[in-house]
């Protein structure tokens, strides 16, 4: 059935999605891909569909905030995907993680609305564990900068006390800052799909985000590494996963 935001149905014939933020990112996806074919664009929600080594994927942009991510998460699923991983970009809330390193999200500190929407927040939102095993593997394997453990995803980039929040999380072990991990770890796993969160680190500890992030967008060498870093990782965990 043709989803409503989506726009695409069960017919594409894949079981895993790269679930990237900008639809742009699509574009640098494609060249790690055989075969691609542009599926829909509909809002924030473009797609692509292309083989990577032997393994048939979506890549699916879900616009910005847990709000639109969860329901990226929920149509995909409608339509037979069986395993999605974010790859989008962060800011790191410790010292020692540098520009264009990857983080690998264990688990997600649930502070954005969609989330909390569907279940109470004792439910943790945490990451499918053989697919994040497979992102490390990838990582590892690759030779890529990476750390692993909890981030934390929050609401607004705007809020008055975002820096009080920042300080808070990061004196409690908090390795960085997105806006969608924990609603895709939490939607995911009561939907039954396994899912894992690898995240290009564009912000140093203490610097400010918005700069950041406008530097990440101007195309920045480490970040746009830390990009293609993060495709590959996440394209090579599908294929550990098909082998298995």
């Amino acid at each position: 059935m043709l989803q409503p935001h989506i726009r695409i149905d069960e017919t594409h014939g894949a079981k895993y999605a790269l679930l990237p933020g900008d639809p742009a990112r699509l574009d640098r996806i494609k060249p790690f891909l055989s075969d691609v074919e542009e599926l829909a664009y509909n809002r924030e929600y473009r797609s692509i569909s292309g083989i990577f080594k032997g393994v048939k994927v979506l890549a699916v942009s879900t616009g910005i905030g847990g709000c639109s991510a969860g329901i990226a998460v929920e149509e995909l699923a409608k339509t037979g995907i069986k395993a999605m991983i974010r790859i989008g970009s962060c800011g790191a809330m410790q010292t020692g993680i540098e520009l264009g390193d990857l983080i690998l999200a264990a688990g997600a500190v649930r502070d954005d609305g969609a989330s909390r929407a569907y279940v109470d927040l004792r439910f943790p939102a945490v990451a499918d564990t053989e697919l994040l095993n497979a992102c490390l593997i990838a990582a590892r394997q690759n030779g890529f900068a990476h750390h692993v453990g909890i981030i934390h995803s929050h609401e607004s980039f705007y809020i008055d006390d975002n820096e009080n929040q920042k300080q808070f999380w990061a004196k409690h072990g908090v390795l960085g800052a997105d806006m969608e991990t924990s609603a895709l770890f939490t939607i995911g796993r009561l939907r039954g799909i396994k899912t894992a969160s690898v995240l290009n680190n564009v912000v140093i500890c203490g610097t400010d985000t918005a700069n950041g992030i406008g530097g990440y967008a101007d195309g920045e060498q480490a970040t746009a590494q830390g990009e293609k870093n993060e495709i590959l990782t996440a394209l090579e965990a599908f294929v550990l996963s098909e082998r298995k």
